[in-house]
């Protein structure tokens, strides 16, 4: 089979795998956060009234779509089982599953260029999806075994000892993998948590729970509150995963020298944020969660702003002079007083290393469409994209992904100097 036609159906499984992956996520990430507020947001009834004879712990009014409800939550179960029982499970599954087949479609698929960075670790591909794989599994066991062990009984230490773990997961992957690949595996790891609580813990708690109702006997709350820590565990992890998700459109982020660091303050400032809610919900505002959050995401923000590049002598290529003679970068000021390349040479060296994935009918392997519809075939498109050529291509070095097509450090300070100059 062409190619083409193999990239082609890979890029229409991406989109509806992905589309599935969001529709799944949300109603898994919906179920979670309504019912951590309603565990929050439930009042005990009066003693001695009917709700309370009847062994409900708490309830409230809501009123949504035009119609009142008023849920209830039992101290740990009815007297009689209710006939029909909806169970929360299948949107944790599908979320997971499709995101797994996330991993193998856009990275393990193409792995050498999504996952591998030969400056940072000389990986074969499937080195690479064994590192991936096993940072699943490793993330899983471990997180397990803190929860069943005593330290699982001390949520607080438990949170700062699990977040330290994943912080040292993050940076171990980050010296292992592409940046993109290490960000997106330590939320592949938070969410095979996530649903491993589900599959593993929460789902087999509640069946203990019914099972001990339909042969008449009491069912054991310890499977409650077991299920009911594993969900608030997932609830924590929610925010910073989603930021995970959708880190691939920040290349300043994962792109960074320290970007395990950066993955650690945001993975923090997301759990801060989700604390408050968690805390609102309950009745208790604490404005210095979400503060303390926002100020590390500014805190990021000014830490891995660009910085002016260094002066230093350059050597311009010029129409008799070959590429390889351009070395260094300078700053704007000094762009002035130096030659810049032409068009034709600017030109060349896009053709060369970005336009094989960024045209109409790219010849890198793997890919059907230019990645976010970027088309540097012609000077006006050149120009037309000059910021975020000099942005991904000369200050974050994220492309071209993987170093695929080999640009040099001469060609990115070329491209800086023209953009510097004007990018004409």
């Amino acid at each position: 089979m062409d190619a083409m036609l193999v990239s082609y159906g890979v890029e229409w499984l991406n989109l509806l795998v992905r589309w599935l992956h969001l529709i799944t996520g949300i109603a898994w990430i919906g179920a979670s956060f309504y019912f951590v507020w309603l565990d929050n947001s439930i009042r005990p009834p009066k003693p001695g009234s009917d709700l309370a004879n009847k062994g409900v712990s708490g309830e409230l009014w809501a009123v949504h779509g035009g119609g009142f409800y008023n849920p209830q939550k039992y101290l740990v179960a009815p007297a009689e089982l209710p006939e029909e029982l909806h169970w929360f499970k299948w949107e944790a599954y599908a979320t997971w599953l499709s995101g797994f087949a996330m991993l193998f479609i856009v990275y393990y698929f193409n792995a050498s260029a999504m996952m591998i960075n030969k400056e940072v670790a000389d990986l074969s591909s499937w080195q690479a999806i064994g590192v991936g794989l096993g940072t699943l599994v490793v993330g899983w066991t471990v997180y397990d075994l803190l929860c069943r062990s005593p330290l699982g009984k001390r949520d607080g230490l438990f949170g700062i000892v699990m977040y330290l773990f994943i912080v040292a997961a993050a940076y171990v992957l980050s010296h292992l993998l592409s940046g993109r690949a290490a960000y997106i595996h330590v939320g592949a790891m938070m969410g095979t948590m996530m649903v491993g609580n589900v599959l593993m813990v929460i789902i087999p708690g509640q069946r203990k729970l019914v099972e001990a109702m339909r042969v008449g006997k009491s069912p054991d709350p310890i499977y409650g509150k077991k299920a009911k820590q594993r969900s608030v565990h997932n609830n924590y992890f929610t925010l910073p995963v989603l930021f995970i998700m959708i880190s691939n459109h920040y290349a300043m982020t994962y792109s960074h020298a320290y970007n395990w660091l950066i993955l650690a303050a945001i993975i923090a400032a997301g759990a801060l944020i989700r604390h408050f809610f968690n805390l609102r919900h309950a009745g208790r505002v604490s404005w210095g969660y979400p503060a303390a959050g926002l100020a590390l995401l500014i805190a990021v923000a000014i830490a891995i702003a660009p910085r002016p590049m260094p002066a230093a002598a350059v050597a311009v290529a010029t129409p008799t002079a070959p590429i390889a003679q351009v070395t260094g970068a300078i700053t704007p000021a000094a762009a002035s007083n130096v030659p810049v390349a032409d068009m034709e040479h600017i030109q060349a060296i896009i053709t060369q290393r970005c336009a094989t994935c960024h045209s109409a009918q790219p010849t890198q392997p793997g890919f059907a469409t230019a990645p976010a519809g970027v088309m540097l075939q012609t000077p006006e498109l050149i120009r037309q994209n000059a910021f975020r050529i000099y942005q991904q291509a000369v200050q974050l070095k994220a492309m071209p992904l993987a170093n695929l097509t080999h640009i040099t450090d001469e060609e990115r300070a070329m491209i800086g100097t023209w953009y510097q100059a004007g990018a004409k």
